[in-house]
Formats: structure tokens, sequence, C-alpha cells
């Protein structure tokens, strides 16, 4: 029997992802007391409203995040973010995540999700500041190794600290998905499982909240 890991933090009203970005609105459009004019008594009905950024809790990343004429997310294939063979790379004693944690893996056409416990501090001013990360150099390894998506429980998966995202352009540029903001690492073996980080099918979105879990066994 095969187990299945949440890797998705939960989104909820007044969420802060990334700090200056908006929190998510979560309400009722539709409550179940202003139903009972359209209902019978007993069949009550709630529809809901979401008003949030698309780089809200957990999320993919597709080359149009990064590059005006890159496919969107109703552009990419399901096997770019589903059943994909994956392994875990552990990179919690540092921050600057270099090649030499991918060197000598397994890594074409596989899922890397880079562990780094970062996610212990979500939810608290602690993420936003000081995160791990990959160097250009880790990226360009990873992409000249033929992976398919690259995720990390972190802030985010290039270092915030300057004006360039030099990981995302090498990724993204290779029509490589980034999945960041993940969580539970720590509970993945470190291969032999499988990732699945589905968005909805949207047209002009580049990023996109997604349920991310692991297939293990």
């Amino acid at each position: 029997m095969s187990t299945l890991i949440d890797l998705s933090h939960t989104i909820f009203d007044g969420l802060i992802t990334y700090k200056g970005l908006p929190a998510p609105i979560i309400c009722d459009y539709l409550s179940r007391e202003n139903s009972k004019q359209f209902y019978e008594a007993g069949t009550e009905f709630q529809i809901g409203k979401i008003e949030m950024v698309t780089n809200t809790g957990t999320y993919l990343d597709c080359p149009f995040h990064r590059f005006e004429h890159g496919k969107d997310l109703s552009e990419i294939a399901l096997e770019q973010c589903a059943e994909l063979d994956a392994i875990t790379i552990n990179a919690s004693d540092t921050t600057a995540i270099g090649k030499e944690y991918f060197a000598g893996k397994d890594l074409e056409n596989k899922a890397i999700l880079v562990y780094t416990n970062w996610a212990r501090h979500w939810n608290t001013v602690n993420y936003f500041e000081g995160h791990p990360y990959l160097t250009e150099e880790a990226a360009i390894y990873l992409r000249d190794a033929g992976v398919r998506l690259v995720g990390i429980d972190s802030h985010n998966i290039d270092n915030t600290a300057g004006k360039t995202r030099p990981v995302h352009t090498t990724l993204l540029g290779a029509e490589i998905l980034i999945c960041e903001h993940l969580c539970n690492l720590d509970k993945l073996p470190g291969s032999g499982f499988q990732f699945n980080a589905v968005p909805p099918k949207i047209k002009g979105a580049g990023t996109f909240a997604v349920r991310a879990y692991a297939r293990v066994g």
C-alpha cells in the first residue's frame, strides 16, 4: 500500500506568503443564511469567494512567470508536474545550496525536492529573511542534468537579498518548473517516490497555488 504525504501549507484568510504581497481574502459570496431565500429549508448552500495574488501558499512557477512569451499554466503538460519520479536532497546545513549537493545523483527527468528545514519558520517574521536558496551554479547543473521540476521548502529558490533571480531565469528558461514553499520534506525518503503539484489550467497566469503531495511506496 502506498502512502500520500501532504507537502503543502494551508492557505487561510490573512496569510502572508511573501512580504510585500497582499494576503488572501477568503469569504462568503453566498452565505448559508442568505441562500435560504433561494432554497428550501434544509438545503442551504455556501458559495465562497477568494481574492488573492497567484503567489500564495505553496505554489508552482511556470515559464510565463519569468518570460513574457513563456508557457503559462494552461500550456504546461501534466507530465511536467504530475506523477514525477522524485528524490529528496538534504541541504539543511547551509544557506547557499551549491551544485555539490546534486553531483553524482540520478537527476534526469526527476523532480528534485530540496529540504532546508526552513518550513519550520512558516507564518513567522523569520521566514522572510536569511532563507536558504540555490546558487546560479546549482541551477545550471540541474538544468544540464535534465531535471523536470525543482522544489524547495524555503521562502524562495533564489537569493532575495539582491534584485536578480538567476535560478528562476535558468530553470524556467529551460521549461523546468519550480515549486516553492513546500513543507514536510523531512517525512520523505531519499528516493523511490512520486511527486505531484498540479495547478489549475489558467490562461495568462505564471504561478498558482497547488496541493503538492508525494506518493511513497
